[in-house]
């Protein structure tokens, strides 16, 4: 099979031919369809992720078909369509495991990090974190879901950690913004968006997408936010969200890796005001979101790359050229 594998941080992806893995006990192995390129996989390409396995085959916005069972799979059947995220492996005993916060477990193994991903034409994965996908008309190509899987989940989680707070700021206009505005239109919950001084292309994409104020991280929204979701992976961003955040309001820091945030005046904090971070997903989070996509419905502007050309997309989507999601596909 072919592959495209990252043997040492800083260098580019290498593209190999490979034996296909063969599942182990309850694992499947998948024909990759498609596997959405993510900024998480940005980090690791750049050494910002610590002690990740390595050769590795990054990726963990995968969508497949099963092609093979490994001893032990039941409830899933050959030519099933399946998703496959961020989280790859829990112990499930500790007590994070079973106070429904495997996210934090210590023990946990994560997608294109620790576990070969989805940049290549097939992969393997632990039956039990992956989703199934349904295949209707809201949702109907591989190339559409993939982005669900990283950029859904955790804009999703964000979200959910935000509360049921009205007037959302949405800081760094990409694949999980793009998503959860269409989340937020459909619930009737007003988003305000933030972009890069300058990036008119994301300003109007997020006009396009219902915004009720668009500007750029420097600007003053019309009116205080009760929440601020921040998918830039910049530590300047935090306190200049907290300056425009209403009392009892709450920053949410969504990535996976993020610039230091510098100091910033207790008052701004003050009035119980909150910030707080994302780590992973759980596969509750997956569940849930994964049947309200198709309700809202939302729909994945993506921009197609060969498998072979995993570098640019990378470095399309370091640049911000990137409208929505970049996606690797297979065929």
């Amino acid at each position: 099979m072919r592959a495209m594998v990252l043997h040492r941080p800083g260098e580019a992806l290498r593209l190999e031919i490979l034996p296909v893995p063969s599942p182990g006990p309850g694992q499947i192995q998948l024909k990759v369809e498609a596997c959405g390129v993510c900024r998480t996989d940005l980090h690791l390409i750049d050494g910002e992720l610590p002690d990740p396995v390595l050769p590795i085959i990054p990726g963990h916005e995968i969508v497949g078909r099963i092609s093979a069972l490994g001893e032990g799979v039941t409830g899933v059947s050959i030519g099933e369509r399946v998703g496959v995220p961020w989280l790859g492996w829990t112990c499930g005993s500790c007590h994070f495991c079973t106070s429904g916060r495997e996210n934090l477990c210590d023990a946990a193994r994560f997608t294109g990090y620790q576990i070969n991903g989805g940049y290549a034409e097939y992969t393997v994965a632990d039956a039990r974190y992956c989703f199934p996908l349904a295949e209707c008309a809201a949702m109907p190509s591989a190339l559409e879901l993939a982005p669900l899987l990283c950029a859904g989940l955790i804009g999703y989680r964000a979200l959910r950690l935000a509360g049921n707070t009205q007037k959302v700021g949405l800081y760094g206009f990409g694949a999980a913004a793009h998503i959860i505005a269409q989340v937020l239109k459909h619930q009737g919950r007003p988003f305000y968006a933030f972009t890069r001084p300058g990036d008119s292309e994301s300003q109007a994409f997020a006009r396009e997408l219902g915004a009720a104020w668009v500007g750029d991280a420097s600007q003053r929204p019309p009116q205080r936010l009760d929440s601020a979701l921040i998918f830039a992976p910049a530590g300047p961003l935090v306190p200049a969200a907290l300056k425009h955040l209403e009392r009892g309001g709450v920053v949410v820091c969504a990535g996976i890796h993020m610039s230091d945030i510098p100091a910033f005046p207790y008052a701004d904090l003050w009035g119980e005001r909150m910030i707080r971070s994302v780590a992973n997903l759980t596969r509750q989070d997956g569940i849930d979101f994964l049947d309200l996509a198709p309700r809202v419905p939302v729909h994945t502007a993506v921009t197609r790359f060969a498998l072979a050309d995993a570098n640019r997309a990378l470095e399309t989507l370091r640049r911000g050229a990137i409208q929505g999601a970049a996606v690797l596909a297979m065929d």
